[in-house]
């Protein structure tokens, strides 16, 4: 019988090893249908208080890349830029064997779940989809940014209650992803020692 002590451990040294791996590093093949459902399973695992799943997950089909690149030179042309970066900009949106819009619904005026928790629960959805796709052996990259802000993009995956996040980008990576720079993992917590109010 597998040892779930193992598990566990393999399972945290996973985790301790997943990095972002941009898109000129992500070659085929891309995830199938079954990973990418799988790690959309993992996503909704993200804490949810109200249950409310503030998020979905739009993939881009290759057959459609070249339309999404003329919404981003759309809006490389709108933001001035050059005629060359308004190329490469196009270009964008073919990389990458498999890209994914990440697309929150964030619902106001709910007492119990402030807009804060839901963008919360949007974040940790996205991290357990990235980290899923990690623990199958597949490198991502979540890619934002002014154009995920603007009409051109916007209008193609959201309603006009939603907002778009992001774009994941997805592949079998050709490199060991690095980090930036060493964790400091001191830095990031520390003890409550009980203060009581004024």
């Amino acid at each position: 019988m597998p040892d779930p002590a193992a598990s566990r451990s393999t399972a945290l040294q996973g985790l301790l090893s997943r990095h972002s791996v941009g898109p000129r590093w992500l070659t085929e093949p891309a995830p199938s249908t079954g990973q990418l459902e799988q790690a959309v399973a993992c996503a909704l695992r993200a804490p949810d208080h109200g249950l409310l799943v503030p998020w979905r997950a739009v993939l881009v089909p290759s057959e459609q890349r070249d339309a999404l690149g003329e919404r981003f030179a759309v809006f490389a042309a709108a933001v001035g830029k050059s005629a060359d970066d308004i190329q490469r900009e196009r270009e964008r949106a073919a990389k990458g064997p498999m890209l994914v819009a990440w697309v929150a619904h964030i619902i106001p005026d709910i007492a119990e779940v402030p807009e804060h928790e839901q963008w919360m629960t949007v974040g940790g959805a996205l991290t357990n989809f990235l980290n899923a796709m990690h623990l199958m052996g597949f490198g991502a990259k979540t890619l934002s940014g002014r154009k995920c802000q603007h009409p051109a993009v916007t209008e193609a995956f959201c309603a006009a209650d939603e907002q778009l996040v992001a774009f994941i980008c997805v592949g079998t990576p050709s490199q060991v992803g690095k980090p930036r720079c060493a964790d400091n993992v001191a830095a990031a917590w520390s003890q409550w020692h009980g203060n009581a109010p004024a």
